[in-house]
């Protein structure tokens, strides 16, 4: 496993619909302030070149911080710049074709919503999942939700760290206590706070209860 598990204690997903003005640098530099410990580029509807340089530079960021720094869906983006890893979904490349791509060393993490994908993902050499939804989301149009029940059986059968995702914030997170879940993975609980830093801390702190408890 490329990942350590404290790694993935608050992965922040960035989404330029927050931005509200402010450049993805500066939102994401205030996040690492609050104590994100993981960070990913996930820009749908950039072009290509535009998302090149502003992987760049947020990965200069990160590895300022030591903090691994990936890329959503594009593994020959996340190849070119030598992110430190790469998210894919299951309607993205698969797991086994992204690491015959990237390599031994590269950070793989894979969406999976049931017990079958998590395996199959574990199988062909995934580090971590992200599993969800497993609240509510109006940051994914396509998001299936996951009972807690499903996450937890999920966290059970692999032996690979999971993160939750979907929906996550400082006032429902202590519901996923129990279910296995070494950290979770936000968006809008983040980057769409006014105090970005602020809310970054105060959500680590919840988190960490929740998976210490």
């Amino acid at each position: 496993m490329n990942c350590d598990k404290k790694d993935l204690l608050l992965y922040a997903v960035t989404d330029r619909h927050w931005l509200n003005g402010r450049s993805l640098r500066r939102v994401v530099e205030e996040s690492l302030d609050g104590g994100v410990t993981m960070v990913q580029l996930r820009e749908k509807q950039l072009e290509e070149g535009i998302f090149l340089e502003e992987a760049k530079e947020l990965q200069r960021l990160c590895r300022q911080r030591h903090i691994p720094f990936l890329v959503n869906d594009n593994v020959d983006i996340a190849l070119a710049m030598n992110a430190d890893g790469v998210h894919v979904g299951q309607s993205d490349m698969e797991a086994l074709d992204v690491r015959k791509k990237l390599g031994p060393d590269k950070i793989i993490g894979v969406s999976a919503q049931t017990v079958e994908q998590a395996l199959l993902a574990q199988a062909h050499g995934a580090d971590y999942l992200g599993v969800g939804a497993v609240f509510p989301t109006g940051s994914k149009d396509d998001a299936v939700e996951v009972p807690f029940e499903t996450l937890k059986a999920i966290c059970q059968a692999v032996r690979i760290p999971v993160v939750a995702i979907g929906g996550i914030s400082k006032a429902n997170v202590g519901k996923l206590k129990g279910s296995g879940i070494c950290g979770v993975a936000v968006i809008s609980a983040i980057y769409g706070a006014g105090d970005i830093e602020g809310a970054a801390r105060e959500l680590k702190k919840a988190v960490r209860a929740t998976v210490e408890a």
